[in-house]
């Protein structure tokens, strides 16, 4: 898998799967299995750090993961989150992506949209692949006072296509798109030429990421309503996987009970 087969497969139809992972023998089982996608996600500081949020997850926890999901992957295009206040300006962004890439990272992910308009552009600029993130930004949820949809209103909608638009313009790669009513996903991944992957996005987008833990049962947080445990109707944690992938690709996930 490589950056350029997301485009085959948006333009083929074929639904890209993701998961989060944060070990190499994790990483292993989901490479071994066929994921498109491993994302090495900020969510430790959820699962693994046991915290809230994401806020307290640093540059070092995200470099250290990252090797080690690196050292278990041999096919799966390898993402890493920036976490919480890395990419405040350009230059700062750049040098952090740097060490991402040289951990193992083939890709990083941002949060947001215009207001780190200087930071997408320095990563093209310097050729390192971005995967943007928009809708609800785990990052922000002090901001906005906790998980809640996004997009729902006019307004946010809106704003939620704008920065899509603006993200590919920038030369992103991907956006993952989280939380959001499933007919403004849709409009979302209509209106660019790159992969929009969901997460409580509706069956529209062009593939599915979940956090790992999420789909395995292992919570030590809230379930949003997205999640659905692949774990209960299979036998082992590799049956779990092979379900996930073959339920993202044949479309039967996720349904409307998982969605907005």
């Amino acid at each position: 898998m490589n950056i350029e087969a997301l485009k085959v497969f948006k333009e083929s139809g074929e639904k890209i799967t993701c998961l989060t992972a944060y070990d190499a023998s994790f990483a292993s089982v989901f490479d071994t299995c066929g994921i498109d996608i491993i994302l090495v996600g900020d969510s430790l500081g959820n699962v693994i750090q046991g915290d809230k949020n994401t806020l307290d997850v640093s540059m070092s926890d995200m470099i250290y993961h990252m090797q080690a999901v690196a050292k278990g992957t041999q096919n799966a295009l390898r993402i890493a989150d920036m976490p919480y206040q890395s990419y405040i300006y350009a230059e700062q962004t750049l040098a952090n992506a740097k060490r991402l890439i040289t951990a193992g990272a083939q890709m990083v992910k941002l949060e947001g949209g215009c207001e780190h308009e200087d930071s997408f552009r320095i990563l093209q600029d310097n050729s390192i692949s971005v995967c943007g993130h928009l809708g609800l930004q785990p990052q922000s949820v002090v901001e906005i006072d906790g998980y809640r949809v996004q997009g729902r209103g006019k307004q946010g909608a809106n704003k939620i296509i704008k920065n899509a638009l603006a993200l590919a313009s920038w030369g992103v790669k991907v956006i993952v798109l989280e939380c959001v009513p499933a007919e403004l996903a849709k409009q979302v991944s209509k209106s660019v030429s790159i992969p929009i992957i969901g997460i409580g996005a509706g069956l529209d987008c062009d593939g599915q990421v979940l956090v790992s833990y999420d789909m395995l049962g292992v919570h030590v947080r809230h379930v949003p309503k997205f999640v659905k445990n692949f774990l209960t109707d299979n036998g082992d944690v590799k049956s779990a996987v092979n379900a996930f992938i073959k339920a993202v690709k044949d479309e039967s996930f996720p349904s409307k009970k998982y969605s907005y």
